[in-house]
């Protein structure tokens, strides 16, 4: 029976009633996470196969093989993305599905063309954290044609023949930081800064874009810097940061569009400024966590690494076995994590 997919004769709000079991539990059991009793489950499971298509069993005993493209370095969000694909390795195994993940550096439009290229003809699908450029869209478009299933993560490539994307609306997301940086700035004047990883990565390009567009309609007394290109790295982000508020005095607000925040924080609170910089960043870490709690960090634009592992799985696996997608099920929504909310 397939647990991932369920027929779409049906919502999944539909499933949990007919079932008798709330949202969260029908998704505990969707997920095969523990904490729901077994006679709980069966009710699930039994709802579940009662709106199954009659070719619901039909082809499942292929196993399955994916790859998940993601950045070399030390994101620390990307790193939990890895972790939790990892943690369901036995849930996997039980599915006949395996993953294997190719580390690249997406940051080179060349080198992530050629990890692309080099999965050709090895696995099923392929979920990829990529660059929007020309090249990795000719790569995602030749792993298309050659009967892979491809998807993007985090960040979208949309002009390519990619099958589906997992992640965020990151225009929204940039939107929601300005207008935290805008609100929570009580200065009638000042300069907002933006540290980007690089704006060829789709997701950066759009949340830039975002906040670009709410600053300008909704906080234009506030004058609106250049976004400063640190490749997500602690150390560079920290340089690039630091100029920033030498060069500025009168800098008020920054965002933080991708990975690095421990560099853009240590700028921050070795200038002294923490208490007079808005800070804005991206991803709960155990970083940002601290950076909330003692309040160099104001806010945090959050997304689940965990629900994201788990839905590209899920879209490559329907991909592959020829059944429907849930898009209530594989939305993945925005959080707005403060010190009085952290979870």
């Amino acid at each position: 029976m397939n647990m991932e997919t369920p027929s779409g004769r049906l919502t999944l709000r539909e499933i949990a009633r007919e079932a008798g079991v709330s949202l969260a539990t029908l998704d505990r059991v969707l997920h095969g996470r523990s904490g729901v009793r077994e006679e709980t489950a069966r009710r699930v499971r039994e709802a579940i196969t009662r709106h199954a298509p009659p070719s619901a069993g039909a082809g499942r005993t292929r196993s399955m093989k994916f790859a998940f493209v993601m950045p070399e370095g030390a994101n620390v969000f990307m790193q939990t993305i890895r972790d939790h694909v990892a943690e369901m390795s036995s849930w996997l195994a039980a599915r006949k599905v395996s993953v294997e993940t190719v580390v690249a550096d997406v940051f080179n439009a060349q080198r992530l063309a050629e990890a692309l290229e080099a999965l050709q003809g090895k696995f099923d699908g392929v979920a990829v954290v990529a660059l929007d450029h020309q090249s990795v869209r000719a790569a995602i478009d030749d792993l298309v044609a050659s009967g892979m299933y491809v998807v993007t993560l985090v960040s979208d490539v949309p002009g390519s023949r990619r099958h589906h994307y997992v992640g965020v609306d990151n225009v929204a997301a940039g939107r929601t930081a300005a207008v935290l940086v805008g609100r929570l700035a009580r200065q009638t004047a000042g300069k907002v800064g933006v540290v980007a990883g690089s704006q060829l990565l789709r997701d950066h390009a759009e949340r830039i874009f975002g906040f670009q567009q709410v600053m300008g309609l909704e906080f234009s007394h506030f004058t609106l810097l250049n976004p400063v290109e640190g490749g997500d790295q602690d150390e560079l982000n920290e340089a690039l940061t630091m100029r920033l508020l030498s060069d500025h005095p009168d800098l008020v607000g920054l965002y933080n569009v991708g990975a690095g925040t421990p560099g853009v924080g240590k700028a921050i609170a070795d200038s002294g400024r923490e208490e007079r910089i808005i800070f804005v960043a991206h991803d709960l870490t155990p970083f940002t966590r601290r950076g909330l709690l003692r309040g160099l960090v104001d806010a945090v634009i959050s997304q689940d690494p965990g629900h994201e592992a788990r839905s590209a799985i899920r879209v490559l696996m329907a991909l592959t076995r020829g059944e429907p997608l849930l898009a209530e099920q594989e939305r993945i929504n925005i959080d707005i994590v403060m010190r009085d909310n952290l979870p």
